[in-house]
């Protein structure tokens, strides 16, 4: 891994000629039936020095925005209904947060609006019911998944300048575009910044699948019924026989 990050660190542009460089170890990561999740290196350098008593880097990854609605269950006479629901038309599917220090969080609160910094300044405008339980809701079950998390990594500082973290990626992370910003703060403002995108892909079989379900959805119905047929005809011959 060393030698990899020095060979990486070796591509960047001088120091001197930006105040921050940020590149990604690649700008494409592909899903397959095996993924069992991966991480991302997000690698760089910067004009002055970074980490105690100088300047932090901040870096978010965050895509695709995709619709979700949270629903309260209500109990009538013992049964279990869907009762009010939350639907928000554009949530990130992934959201991550690190930096040198948690500086993100010390930052003014009108910045870390501008830039999304930190769950609670997600843009989530809800339609339908809009008490704040329903939008903490959807942050509670985006995290217990890990697809939403703060201080997902320790930003590493190499001499002063140069910078690395490993973006950890879980294996529920749906295919699309993303984007990663890097920003170097520097006394409480954002002195730079760098924004760089890359893309999940489903590759083989998952492929298959998911161009089956989403092209011919009444074929991939069909088949899903007759592959639960077939499992319980196994199954049923295999108790039988014990």
């Amino acid at each position: 891994m060393r030698w990899l990050l020095a060979l990486l660190l070796l591509s960047l542009p001088a120091v001197a000629e930006e105040p921050l460089v940020a590149r990604l170890s690649t700008d494409r990561v592909e899903l397959s039936t095996t993924f069992t999740g991966g991480s991302l290196m997000v690698f760089g350098s910067t004009a002055q020095p970074i980490g105690p008593g100088g300047a932090e880097v901040i870096i978010m990854a965050r895509g695709p925005d995709l619709p979700f609605t949270v629903r309260r269950k209500v109990q009538v006479l013992g049964l279990w209904f869907n009762g009010p629901a939350a639907r928000y038309g554009a949530v990130p599917a992934f959201y991550a947060v690190a930096g040198t220090l948690p500086a993100w969080r010390l930052l003014p609160e009108a910045l870390r609006r501008q830039y999304a910094l930190g769950l609670d300044m997600l843009r989530l405008t809800p339609t339908g019911a809009r008490d704040p339980e329903f939008r903490a809701a959807l942050v509670e079950i985006k995290q217990e998944a890990g697809l939403w998390q703060e201080d997902i990594a320790p930003v590493d500082i190499v001499g002063g300048r140069l910078f690395h973290v490993n973006l950890p990626l879980p294996a529920t992370i749906p295919a699309g575009d993303y984007t990663v910003e890097v920003l170097l703060v520097d006394s409480r403002r954002v002195a730079a910044r760098e924004l760089l995108a890359f893309r999940v892909e489903r590759v083989g079989t998952a492929a298959t699948i998911a161009d089956v379900s989403r092209g011919q959805p009444l074929l991939y119905g069909v088949i899903c019924v007759v592959l639960a047929i077939l499992a319980g005809w196994l199954g049923s011959m295999l108790f039988r026989r014990n």
